[in-house]
């Protein structure tokens, strides 16, 4: 692996935990202004990770495309929506960092454009991780045993997606962000993480089938 492949690999997973974290809104960290300050830190390493990959993003308009890379456009172009969204939302919403900005008004929306832009970036996520892991996944689908560990993760990933209420703020069925204290934190980036692996597992799969497609 050269040394551009670690930093990727290295702001990816940073990305990742950072977005686990940020997703447990202020309950995780009582003081808001520790969700403001992890929020900037991920949209810098989005400026960062953007400009390793300007190349990509330079050639969206050039070029054939096959249903691989259809998918994966519309899967990076996506992040990238939600993440000016959640940028946008979130600088409105501020209560510390931007202040000085001193925006009057718009709350409301930027609320309700922060809950559902910061579910679709996670599923989008999700579903971007797939398309950058396959030979994890063939690794782990070479054995029946790991094959068996998978299934049942995403297994409880449909669980989870189902008892965290996520697929409600997904089509804002639920306009305000709901934290299960008793299940815990632990149990809370459990459950987010099964998420991820269903739809990167789910994403994976489809990616793999496209790239086998003739048209």
């Amino acid at each position: 692996m050269t040394k551009p492949q670690r930093l990727r690999m290295t702001i990816d997973i940073t990305m990742t935990i950072l977005s686990i974290i940020l997703m447990g809104g202020n309950y995780l960290f009582p003081a808001d202004i520790v969700h403001e300050i992890l929020g900037v830190g991920l949209f810098v390493l989005w400026a960062v990770h953007i400009i390793l990959n300007r190349r990509w993003y330079g050639a969206i308009f050039k070029g054939k495309y096959n249903p691989y890379r259809v998918m994966q456009t519309i899967i990076n172009c996506c992040i990238l929506i939600c993440t000016i969204f959640l940028m946008i939302s979130g600088i409105i919403l501020s209560n510390h960092i931007f202040t000085f900005l001193n925006i009057q008004g718009g709350l409301g929306f930027a609320r309700i454009a922060h809950l559902l832009a910061s579910h679709w970036y996670y599923l989008f996520m999700s579903l971007h991780i797939g398309l950058h892991v396959g030979r994890l996944f063939q690794n782990v689908t070479a054995k029946i045993i790991p094959r068996i560990i998978l299934a049942l993760v995403c297994a409880y990933g449909i669980y989870a997606f189902i008892a965290r209420g996520v697929w409600k703020y997904l089509i804002l069925q639920q306009q305000f962000f709901f934290f299960d204290l008793e299940r815990g934190y632990i149990l809370f980036a459990i459950d987010y993480i099964s998420i991820i692996i269903l739809f990167a597992t789910l994403s994976h799969l489809l990616a793999k089938s496209l790239k086998k497609s003739k048209l």
